[in-house]
């Protein structure tokens, strides 16, 4: 399960406000032991100061879950795994900063970009679930 995690390159990320309204997005990740991390970034798209969604609901309510999954033509090669936990927002501090050294390794992208004062989604993996064909490649 882990290699095919590490093989992957986008999951979506589930969160639900107060009331339980779900909220879907695709995310860049990390994982390091029994936790998964996904850094908040530059949002050059974004023109309103109103906070994401995703951390609304996450102070709201902590309960998440990320599905990270390969399609394929060829239906044998399905596969995916999710991981439900409950998430923390991490501001800063020695955590923060080893997972944006850890997104950073992994997503040449975020090179350019000034992350290191947003934060960082670390969910806390309490439960996977996986299905189909998990071979890494």
């Amino acid at each position: 399960m882990r290699r095919f995690l590490d093989a992957r390159r986008v999951g979506h990320l589930a969160t639900a406000d107060a009331k339980g309204a779900p909220h879907v997005v695709p995310v860049c990740y990390a994982i390091a032991g029994a936790t998964l991390y996904v850094s908040i970034d530059e949002k050059p798209k974004r023109a309103s100061a109103r906070p994401l969604k995703r951390l609304t609901n996450i102070q709201q309510n902590p309960a998440v879950a990320v599905t990270i999954d390969r399609y394929d033509e060829d239906w044998r090669r399905l596969g995916w795994v999710m991981l439900r936990g409950t998430a923390d927002i991490l501001a800063d501090g020695d955590e923060h900063d080893r997972a944006q050294a850890l997104l950073r390794a992994r997503y040449p992208q975020y090179a350019a970009m000034r992350i290191e004062a947003l934060p960082v989604i670390a969910l806390r993996i309490g439960e996977a679930t996986c299905w189909g064909d998990l071979t890494p490649g």
